[in-house]
């Protein structure tokens, strides 16, 4: 690796660590294209490499979420329960499931739940644990889990939306526990993917070096923002991604 590879692994990591801080999600979405675009590598160690990088970058994140109260730790321990296998099936799955019509599903289902996460943004959020059962959790960690797994992201995309828009969880609480989950939840995969070969451990390390003080930032300025304006924030980011991936793949069926 030159100099300027790792440099560019630095800033794709700070990059990805501030998404993962201010949504909630893992930075997969941002490291995985990154790092086969930009730095060359093949699409499953592409894939793969972001895993390792995403435990610290949740650390970060959630500790600071953390500290100001805003983590359930109940929900996030259901949803790892669940996510734990279902990662490991994901992760095995690579190998021979073709992921092009599951990101497509998954771009549906995620677009609508930004949908909800934006309309929340205009009236007062319930308290989700309230009414909402251990199995509700469980359900979410099975389907963000095999995502994680699949895709190679901490499932954030899936437990955020899950929450703070089907549920109604306030937002920051939904952020700060999907972060929490994450870490957990992406621990089967690395292991999986390290045994089978597929993790550049050097991009890894460089992207770590910015990932972490970068989801330290970006979950300082979640908790400096207003629900409607952090609903508005994380739900057209939500929306975005959605789109993205369902392009993407529509596409790539199309000239397949």
């Amino acid at each position: 690796m030159t100099p300027a590879q790792a440099a560019l692994a630095v800033g794709i990591g700070l990059v990805s660590g501030v998404l993962a801080g201010l949504f909630g999600v893992g930075g997969g979405i941002v490291m995985t294209p990154a790092f086969q675009t930009m730095l060359g590598l093949p699409p499953i160690v592409a894939l793969a490499t972001p895993l390792p990088v995403i435990i610290p970058t949740a650390v970060a994140g959630a500790f600071r979420y953390r500290r100001v109260g805003e983590i359930d730790l109940p929900a996030a321990g259901w949803m790892v329960a669940a996510g734990i296998p279902a990662a490991v099936i994901g992760a095995l799955a690579t190998e021979v499931v073709a992921t092009g019509l599951l990101l497509m599903v998954t771009a549906a289902l995620l677009a609508g739940q930004a949908v909800g996460i934006v309309r929340g943004a205009g009236r007062p959020v319930r308290e989700a644990r309230r009414s909402a059962s251990p199995g509700t959790f469980l359900a979410i960690g099975v389907v963000a889990g095999l995502i994680s797994g699949l895709l190679g992201i901490g499932g954030g995309l899936v437990m955020v939306p899950a929450m703070a828009g089907f549920l109604g969880m306030p937002l920051r609480r939904a952020l700060g526990t999907s972060l929490a989950a994450i870490v957990g939840m992406v621990v089967p995969g690395t292991i999986v993917h390290a045994v089978l070969g597929n993790i550049d451990w050097l991009v890894a390390a460089f992207a770590a070096l910015g990932a972490v003080p970068g989801a330290r930032l970006g979950a300082w300025i979640a908790l400096g923002t207003k629900e409607r304006t952090l609903r508005l924030l994380v739900g057209g980011f939500m929306f975005v991604v959605a789109v993205a991936y369902g392009v993407s793949e529509a596409l790539r069926l199309v000239e397949g």
